[in-house]
């Protein structure tokens, strides 16, 4: 190796750190594919941890016991989260059929201007139920593991919540936990990566779910102005697919637009499309700036190539963890380079980690 210039000696090191990098992150990877049952309700009870932590801190605050707090916590969740559901699934029954009325009529007006063409689509159209019967009895031999895998996210979701009480509780115990665990003389750097990786999902956590409300009350407004069918059941999937930046937006504008056109025809989907942009503009230029740009600072590349790893490992779910996660992995690095840089300067005694114990 000293034959070699010194360039070449520095590229090989700069190689094989990042094969062995790779190599962990991969083992690491697989290892949570294999063990998703635990994992996945872990790591969603840290998502849901960051997010509700505020509000178990403020019972806390008025003489709340720790563990009475954790469960009004997880009481409030469960409130919160059934009742969207049913708000959702009760504006999708009343308004599924006036939809599919609607696609019918649009399928009739396309026959009409288009001939040939269009009436081929009005008879997809009125042999809908007939295709759907032919498909339900060619899915009739799944059933069983349909009923296994709604069993299997009930399980999971379950653990989650139960995962989010004891976090929430013991969340005053984690500091001493995470220095316990940590090598020898690595305490103080462990705690501090720590804090700042919950703190990044914390700040993304926040910033998202306030900038996915935003986004649903103003799209459910226009759209409700605008008389379109199950608006509010639209704004309700604006606001899960907020949790996917980009793509979770894109879809949940499009199906609004696309029930626009198919109900109240082109002008109003053409309005319809002027709302989903005008929001998303107001969340490009005024909301990520002002919300998350000092919790989350990652480039519109990063967050795409993530949910692409993402999707590729753990389909939506994989979407909905992987800009989380990364948000941690940044800031895990942002403390490192915070803290050689430090170490490096002249004056630099270490920064101090951010308040508040991760969960």
């Amino acid at each position: 190796m000293q034959l070699l210039p010194g360039p070449v000696r520095r590229f090989a090191a700069w190689c094989a750190v990042i094969l062995l990098a790779s190599g962990v992150v991969y083992v690491a990877v697989r290892l949570c594919v294999e063990f998703r049952t635990a994992v996945t309700p872990a790591l969603l009870a840290l998502l849901g941890t960051a997010l509700l932590r505020p509000l178990h801190r403020w019972l806390v605050k008025a003489h709340v016991q720790r563990s009475l707090a954790a469960g009004l916590t997880c009481v409030a969740v469960v409130a919160v989260v059934g009742g969207a559901v049913y708000i959702v699934v009760s504006a999708l029954v009343e308004t599924g059929d006036q939809i599919i009325a609607s696609l019918r009529d649009a399928a009739k007006d396309l026959a009409d201007h288009f001939g040939a063409a269009g009436t081929s689509l009005d008879d997809i159209a009125s042999n809908a139920r007939e295709l759907l019967g032919k498909f339900g009895g060619t899915a009739a031999s799944g059933v069983v593991t349909g009923i296994s895998v709604v069993g299997e996210m009930v399980a999971m979701a379950v653990l989650a919540l139960l995962l989010v009480f004891f976090f929430l509780r013991d969340s005053d115990r984690a500091t001493g936990t995470v220095r316990a665990i940590a090598p020898p003389g690595g305490a103080d750097m462990v705690e501090a990566m720590a804090r700042r990786a919950f703190g990044a999902v914390e700040g993304f956590m926040r910033g998202t779910t306030l900038i996915a409300l935003i986004d649903a009350t103003c799209i459910t407004i226009g759209l409700l102005v605008l008389r379109v069918p199950g608006a509010i059941g639209l704004g309700a999937l604006v606001f899960v697919g907020a949790y996917i930046p980009y793509l979770g937006a894109f879809i949940s504008g499009a199906v609004a637009v696309l029930v626009a056109l198919a109900d109240r025809g082109f002008v109003i989907a053409l309005w319809a499309l002027g709302v989903v942009l005008a929001v998303q503009v107001l969340e490009g230029h005024i909301l990520q700036p002002v919300i998350q740009s000092r919790t989350v600072q990652m480039h519109p590349a990063i967050v795409l190539l993530a949910l692409t790893a993402g999707a590729s490992v753990a389909g939506i779910l994989g979407m909905l963890l992987a800009v989380p996660l990364t948000a941690a992995a940044f800031g895990v690095v942002h403390e490192l380079q915070a803290r050689y840089a430090a170490s490096g300067s002249p004056a630099g005694p270490p920064p101090r980690p951010s308040p508040g114990p991760p969960a």
